[in-house]
């Protein structure tokens, strides 16, 4: 379907938990407080509106969290999700902590895509800024996800205490190896508000001054809102989502659900519907359709991040699904 700015709205990003086995720094803090288990949609309440939003359009689903894979059953979820009429992509985005023990069943059933949040090469900084010593773990699942023959995005919040070399380091990975790694700018969202972003255009400049021969890729990467640039040296390419400095709001084809049920318009902006209490209260599928489609009629035109106003978001990222 269209909202009522003519943007057509087929990627919906799932968060299926608010909890999480790391704490990174800008996202989660060690007091946030975790939504009661009891809140928390039910796998089968996730496939319904997934399957109704498939039938207003929805064709991607991105399944998050906090960390997916710390709910048990995630795996199964993504096999039923890709079966749902409708739907032609699946794809995750995890930290990778628990992504090794997880990798022969999803490339069995097809993921087609899993993002891997990674910010730096250092041990010392990863644990830093994640508060776990974690970096191994999530190597070893990088390269054995390439291995299993799935598309792997390598997501990146570049942040001042990596530096450039540390970000350069990074980025030299789409050298040796046929993945995208991202850089996606610092949000201004919970913890987010208290770091300095690295703007898009700064990192453009950083790559551009390690590869000269860099050049926008006119092959298209999935559903979302990267710019992507490639270089003859790179097996894989280098994507940048800075949605702060470089707003994407009149091509903007996403809405989010998040783990309690609330489908939300707009990052940005608190807009949004309650599922949740209409599933609970014994909403019909036409019911549930008919608030879905209303909801996304009202999306926002655009963010106010960098404005006077600022966000309307007042959650932090890992309760509304990163």
């Amino acid at each position: 379907m269209t909202d009522s700015c003519g943007r057509t709205i087929d990627y919906m990003r799932v968060s299926i938990t608010d909890r999480c086995n790391l704490r990174c720094r800008y996202c989660m803090p060690e007091d946030l407080a975790f939504i009661p288990h009891e809140e928390i949609l039910r796998y089968e309440e996730i496939q319904r509106i997934c399957a109704l939003a498939a039938e207003l359009g929805v064709s991607t689903v991105k399944i998050t969290g906090g960390e997916p894979l710390v709910r048990p059953g995630c795996v199964e979820l993504i096999r039923s999700l890709k079966a749902l009429p409708g739907i032609r992509r699946v794809t995750l985005t995890t930290n990778g902590v628990l992504l090794s023990q997880h990798l022969p069943a999803l490339a069995e059933l097809g993921l087609d895509g899993v993002n891997i949040s990674l910010d730096t090469l250092d041990r010392g900084l990863y644990r830093a800024i994640t508060g776990r010593d974690e970096l191994h773990r999530v190597l070893g699942a990088v390269f054995q996800a390439l291995d299993a023959g799935l598309k792997v995005k390598l997501n990146c919040v570049p942040q001042q205490a990596v530096g450039e070399r540390g970000l350069l380091e990074l980025a030299a990975l789409a050298v040796r190896h046929p993945v995208d790694v991202r850089f996606i700018e610092m949000m201004p969202i919970g913890r987010g508000r208290d770091f300095t972003p690295v703007t898009g255009g700064a990192l453009l400049r950083m790559l551009e001054g390690a590869w000269p021969d860099l050049m926008p890729s006119i092959e298209k990467r999935g559903s979302g809102p990267a710019r992507y640039f490639t270089s003859p040296a790179l097996k894989g390419s280098f994507g940048i989502i800075d949605a702060v400095s470089h707003s994407f709001c009149a091509q903007c084809n996403r809405v989010r659900l998040t783990s309690e049920g609330y489908l939300k318009l707009c990052l940005c902006h608190g807009d949004g519907v309650d599922l949740r209490g209409l599933l609970r209260s014994g909403g019909t599928d036409g019911q549930l359709r008919q608030a879905m489609e209303t909801a996304i009629l009202r999306k926002p035109r655009q963010h106010t991040f960098g404005g006077t106003t600022g966000p309307g978001e007042l959650r932090a990222m890992s309760q509304i699904g990163g």
